[in-house]
């Protein structure tokens, strides 16, 4: 049943049901998704039947400002998101059992509740007539026949208990031998130490960018201007932040610091609080970036005129002299042989924790610009210009010119840099 009239008979029950989903272990730790599901809660069992706006939910729910555009900025989408998916999760796991089903309808922000019946365990009945004892010797032969059973079975355990703890011996060994010796260079251990110095492991963002249509028939870009409820596809990412997770995973390796992997999509803002962050792909399609405080030198923007209008690219906000205001990569009806990539190291949410952006116009960009921090040679080149040679490195942003040959980055060549405050 969902709640659309003013008559809202199990209101409380419902209520009952948001407080449950608040406390659940999906949810409890998403304060932010948290208060827009009691907001929206609150919306729906009060005042049924009135749709919400963007608008309202960023000023009332998320503190934005009076001036806060939609089109610009895409907080309250991604949260709304996120909280889907954090429902759709609950009810495969948790509520399971729950009789009262909330969800976030796709292209709206109305709440909505549903009743479902939920199966009882079947219970079989006991036989009426008690079994009949067995004869005797029926039983003692029974009896051996299960001791002989049960002594093969300890054995066979035992045989592959021992034969698994020879295997992982061996495995350890040949891990241990193939690690032996492998230790990061001093430049990328004094780049990359603000990461791999904290006890626990950075999480590695990449980037699945939110699509409509299908592969076989044509597939883009979400355009919430003109997209309503649509099928949304989140489970791509780019051949780019493929190679650029593996780069990333063999130098910590290298680091003996263990990362962890999460595509953008199902990261919570939440989980900035108390991580490190690494970021691989632009705010174009690592729509997370957007709710965190990102670049102020070398931004991310589409041209709103001109021969380039609506082309990803890289403004120059304070270009030095002789330097352009906007770094463009191929036209996109080339093939790409030119990109342009930004590598930030920046302060966290959390001013404890940091937050590193690497992030090209497209795919291949993002592939170089982390090679490029994963390259004792070129991290040498990038610690020179921060003036950090042998210390800890300060927030900085970098820009960084690709060359690309048939798909591969074949050329990275350091632009500028711009340090932080």
């Amino acid at each position: 049943m969902s709640v659309t009239s003013v008559q809202i008979v199990d209101r409380e029950r419902y209520l009952t049901q948001i407080e449950k989903l608040t406390h659940s272990h999906t949810l409890r730790k998403a304060e932010s998704l948290c208060k827009l599901l009691r907001y929206l809660a609150d919306h729906a069992l009060t005042r049924p039947g009135v749709s919400l706006k963007e608008y309202q939910i960023a000023t009332e729910v998320f503190g934005r400002s009076e001036d806060f555009d939609p089109q610009a900025d895409s907080a309250v989408r991604v949260q709304a998101g996120r909280l889907r998916l954090k429902l759709l999760d609950y009810y495969s796991h948790e509520g399971l059992a729950d009789n009262i089903v909330v969800e976030v309808p796709l292209g709206s922000y109305t709440l909505s509740f549903h009743e479902r019946e939920v199966p009882r365990p079947q219970i079989v009945p006991v036989p009426a007539n008690p079994v009949q004892p067995v004869a005797e010797p029926l039983r003692s032969k029974a009896t051996r026949l299960w001791i002989i059973t049960v002594l093969a079975l300890c054995l066979a355990l035992t045989a592959a208990i021992t034969t698994v703890i020879i295997l992982s011996t061996a495995l350890n060994s040949a891990r241990a031998e193939k690690g032996k010796g492998v230790t990061a260079a001093a430049a990328l251990r004094a780049f990359w130490s603000p990461f791999a110095s904290s006890p626990y492991a950075p999480w590695v963002i990449f980037s699945n960018a939110a699509f409509v249509g299908r592969p076989e028939t044509g597939m883009r870009y979400l355009d919430p201007s003109r997209d309503s409820r649509p099928l949304i596809l989140d489970h791509y990412t780019g051949v780019g932040e493929v190679l650029a997770v593996h780069e990333l995973d063999e130098v910590f390796n290298q680091l003996n610091h263990p990362i962890r992997v999460k595509r953008g999509s199902l990261f919570s803002l939440d989980d900035a609080n108390d991580n490190d962050l690494i970021f691989v792909g632009s705010p174009a399609e690592n729509l997370t970036l957007l709710d965190l405080p990102g670049t102020q030198e070398f931004v991310f923007a589409r041209e709103q005129s001109g021969a380039n209008k609506g082309e990803l690219g890289v403004r120059n906000v304070h270009p030095d002299p002789g330097q352009p205001v906007f770094f463009y990569p191929s036209n996109s009806s080339q093939p790409l042989e030119d990109d342009y990539a930004v590598v930030a190291v920046l302060h966290g949410l959390n001013s404890a924790r940091h937050v590193m952006i690497l992030a090209g116009t497209t795919t291949i960009g993002t592939q170089a610009a982390v090679e490029y921090v994963c390259n004792p040679d070129s991290v040498a080149e990038l610690m020179h210009a921060l003036g950090s040679q042998s210390q800890t490195i300060k927030p900085f942003e970098a820009l960084l010119r690709v060359k690309v040959t048939r798909g591969v980055p074949v050329g990275i060549q350091l632009l500028a840099v711009r340090h932080r405050k």
